[in-house]
């Protein structure tokens, strides 16, 4: 099989339950060009080297090859900043390091080192509230995913960020649009395809309108959160423009609930897949994180991002990259390299040397990541300790459709009982 067929196999919705072999196929080659503009990237220490390499950008608004590997209009320089996002993930140094500090200051230590283990406490009554209500409705059977993994996420970042969270179902609805219709993947050239991505646009488009005028109502009334404390800085970097808080609220909203989401959902579905897991790390409460960090290794929630382009000619691992080329670096499939990690496929919450890359790497490692392990942590914590007898009710669950994060769209299980 080559590259391009691998790659086209690993994107297919029908191979999403499964998309490792086809990762394994393309690590025979471990940077390998799949399509005239296209280089993905499946080994770890390339993944590595190249997400701290200065010639890979994330300036999508100086991307010859575009968000998906297509050419875009060129644009001059400042029509690129006002078409084009401008959040910290699609950008480079100086502009990223700034927009980093900004939010960072009002997110992290040293300046808000209460922010994140003041939500704990939050985290545990949302898991226990919601755990109370599967009890309440007297059944035996809870969809992880709409019962228990993405009420939590949602809630939280919510609550980060100041956003009104009785305006959660608007937000669901547009987010899960943009989730079916944003395909890297063969399936974007079909009906059904080009379908769902007008739908994303329209619910994109909803989204944004909202956010803008949340933005700007922050902007003249000031409140409590990180998105109107980030507008009102007095800080050494000063206040954030408008624009860039949009487009990072954009970016913070989705991406700060939804990894969340799947991991979650990834570590019920692989605790009860895998025999005799369950238990032990129920019966030893201390292994939680760890198993968590494996379930990342596994099972990433964000398997790649495809955003990154070369900047000059890159030669690495025996391919040459050049200039222009859209570059993929799939942490899913660097995840199971054997040469970094021993018996890559096997879930083994007890491995010590688990230096994945599920948060990415480099200058983009995932900003939320302390807060997302601390929400799994401790609702995964809950979940254990409460849900007596779980066994999954279909397995392969069903999955998204989408192909950057990659979880359960539902994840039935039955059970025995909820403890109190």
């Amino acid at each position: 099989m080559d590259a391009a067929t691998a790659w086209a196999e690993a994107m297919k919705f029908d191979n999403r339950p499964n998309p490792y072999p086809y990762f394994e196929e393309l690590r025979k080659t471990p940077v390998a060009k799949v399509s005239e503009k296209t280089y993905v990237v499946t080994g770890y220490p390339e993944a590595v080297a190249l997400s701290h390499d200065p010639r890979i950008s994330s300036d999508i608004s100086r991307s010859p090859s575009g968000l998906f590997g297509e050419k875009l209009t060129p644009l001059d320089a400042t029509d690129a900043r006002e078409a084009h996002d401008t959040s910290m993930l699609v950008s480079d140094p100086p502009g990223h390091d700034r927009m980093r500090r900004q939010f960072m200051r009002h997110f992290g230590p040293p300046h808000s080192p209460d922010l994140i283990p003041s939500m704990e406490a939050m985290v545990a009554d949302l898991a226990n509230d919601l755990l109370d209500k599967v009890h309440a409705r007297g059944s035996n059977r809870l969809d992880v995913v709409e019962d228990f993994s993405y009420p939590i996420p949602v809630s939280v970042i919510f609550r980060v960020l100041g956003v009104p969270i009785e305006d959660e179902p608007k937000f669901h609805g547009w987010v899960n649009d943009f989730m079916q219709g944003a395909d890297v993947g063969p399936e974007r050239n079909t009906d059904q395809g080009r379908a769902a991505a007008a739908k994303a646009a329209a619910s994109n488009a909803e989204l944004g309108s909202y956010i803008h005028d949340l933005v700007d109502r922050l902007s003249r009334e000031p409140g409590p959160g990180l998105l109107s404390a980030a507008l009102h800085d007095d800080g050494p970097d000063g206040p954030v423009s408008k624009a860039e808080v949009e487009s990072n609220a954009l970016l913070l909203l989705v991406a700060g609930h939804d990894s969340t989401v799947n991991t979650i959902s990834n570590c019920v579905m692989t605790l009860l897949r895998n025999q005799g897991s369950w238990e032990l790390i129920r019966s030893r409460p201390e292994l939680i994180p760890r198993t968590i960090e494996e379930i990342q290794r596994l099972q990433g929630a964000v398997q790649f991002f495809p955003s990154r382009w070369a900047t000059a000619d890159i030669d690495i691992a025996g391919t040459r990259i050049p200039a222009g080329s859209a570059v993929f670096l799939v942490w899913a499939a660097a995840n199971r390299d054997p040469r970094r990690f021993e018996n890559p496929d096997r879930f083994d919450p007890l491995r010590e040397d688990n230096e994945h890359l599920g948060f990415g790497s480099g200058i983009h490692t995932c900003f939320g990541g302390p807060l997302a392990r601390l929400e799994i942590n401790v609702a995964l914590e809950i979940f254990l300790r409460r849900v007596q007898s779980p066994r999954l009710v279909v397995d392969p669950p069903p999955y998204r459709h989408n192909q950057v994060f990659r979880g359960p769209r539902h994840l039935w299980v039955n059970f025995a009982s909820i403890a109190p």
